[in-house]
């Protein structure tokens, strides 16, 4: 799986500047790693071409030409706009384990990937996302 750096991300602010930036719900998602429910988000059925971007920062984190349908209830991308665009962490929550995506830029949570679940995609990954982590940007 890709991974971009774990440095420290570029994009910092307060808890208290995200919280002014942010709605209650994007805060909750993004600062807080919560999940929308499934099947709510404004981009899972979307099929506009153009740039997803990181809500909270801007960061160009996923492009419609690999968005697919995957019927799981989040928009769902097979691999992400730069290698370096995203971090990938282990995410041991809910009694499972899972591989959590957060935007290298600013370190919101977005969601997370999952691999050799069988869809006929290039990378053979799944990166679930939370609609509201995201901006589309369609394209001109």
């Amino acid at each position: 799986m890709a991974s971009g750096t774990e440095s420290e991300p570029r994009v910092v602010k307060s808890d208290q500047q995200w919280r002014e930036q942010l709605s209650p719900q994007e805060y909750a998602v993004l600062r807080e790693a919560a999940t929308e429910r499934p099947f709510t988000g404004e981009y899972t059925d979307t099929k506009t071409e153009g740039v997803y971007e990181c809500r909270a920062c801007g960061a160009e984190l996923f492009r419609s030409d690999t968005k697919f349908e995957s019927h799981c209830g989040w928009p769902s991308f097979y691999d992400p706009a730069d290698t370096d665009a995203v971090i990938l962490r282990e995410d041991r929550t809910m009694g499972m384990v899972r591989t959590e995506v957060q935007c290298a830029a600013c370190h919101s949570h977005l969601g997370h990937v999952f691999e050799g679940e069988g869809y006929a995609t290039p990378t053979d990954q799944r990166y679930c996302i939370n609609s509201i982590s995201l901006k589309l940007v369609p394209a001109r």
